[in-house]
């Protein structure tokens, strides 16, 4: 019994023994190779958003802070939650240059409401875009069109996106819209990009994604591009391309002059806040 007690004793000694030995040794070695982090990595993430939600790239608020803290050129460095001033704060903070950004918004480019676009079919499934566009065009004859099902919506993390249950369309309220690209990412239609806010939130942009052709997209939504080229040869800007079959407004050319608003048959092109046009006085 007594040498069953020492061997218990001795077993649980030596256990103990390897485990303060195994303590020690971990100590040691973290000694060894501790790496000091830079108290301004704190001050930077505490600057920032804290919304982690990528829209710079980097796996949430504390990867950039570090990327920030850590990189000599930041140029290409940015937090569109923050915006341009914080960023600023920051570089003046670190003593670095401000990365250069202009103001950005995310812009549905869809205008096939219900009452454009004829139901063709009822979807049934589950209530995501991703599972419907796996599955089938939608409910509309137009396959590019938005699928109303509100991915984007459940992704923005600012609550900037909304659905319109009138049109079945997403609506943007730019004011709450940082342009992290969510929403983007989240449409598997590719009907959201992040377009230059424009000055005093005026932007004009086709709000089309259909590259079928003229007759067709126009068959199965009254506001499609048909590419007839009109607004393109109004432009006196270079801001609009002609390219399988749809219109492209670059919003970093465009001069808001609007002069290709009118010549769009379709009304595919919309000017969003602008003040209402005068009408024309009719001729005598």
């Amino acid at each position: 019994m007594n040498e069953t007690l020492i061997a218990v004793l001795t077993t649980a000694g030596a256990l103990v023994g390897l485990g303060v030995f195994s303590a020690a040794v971990l100590y040691l070695v973290s000694l060894k190779f501790k790496v000091d982090e830079d108290p301004r990595i704190d001050t930077v993430e505490a600057l920032l958003s804290g919304a982690n939600c990528g829209g710079c790239g980097l796996p949430g608020c504390r990867g950039l802070a570090e990327m920030l803290v850590g990189e000599d050129d930041i140029s290409k460095l940015y937090c569109p939650p923050a915006g341009a001033d914080t960023m600023g704060q920051i570089a003046t903070m670190l003593g670095k240059a401000a990365p250069a950004r202009e103001p950005s918004v995310a812009v549905v480019r869809c205008a096939g409401s219900y009452a454009r676009r004829e139901r063709t079919n009822r979807y049934d499934g589950a209530g995501s875009c991703a599972v419907a566009a796996a599955l089938y065009g939608g409910e509309t004859g137009c396959t590019f069109g938005c699928l109303s099902e509100g991915d984007c919506v459940r992704a923005c993390p600012f609550d900037a996106i909304h659905m319109n249950p009138e049109t079945g369309l997403p609506e943007v309220v730019d004011e709450k819209c940082t342009a992290c690209g969510k929403c983007v990412t989240a449409c598997p239609k590719a009907l959201i990009e992040l377009r230059r806010q424009g000055a005093r939130n005026r932007r004009v942009c086709v709000t089309c994604r259909n590259r079928d052709k003229g007759a067709v997209a126009r068959k199965v939504c009254e506001v499609a591009c048909i590419a007839c080229g009109k607004c393109v040869k109004a432009c006196t800007f270079d801001a609009i391309v002609l390219e399988n079959n749809l219109a492209f407004i670059d919003s970093h050319k465009c001069k808001l002059c609007r002069k290709c608003v009118p010549e769009c048959p379709t009304g595919a092109i919309e000017e969003t806040g602008f003040p209402a046009r005068k009408e024309e006085k009719e001729t005598v």
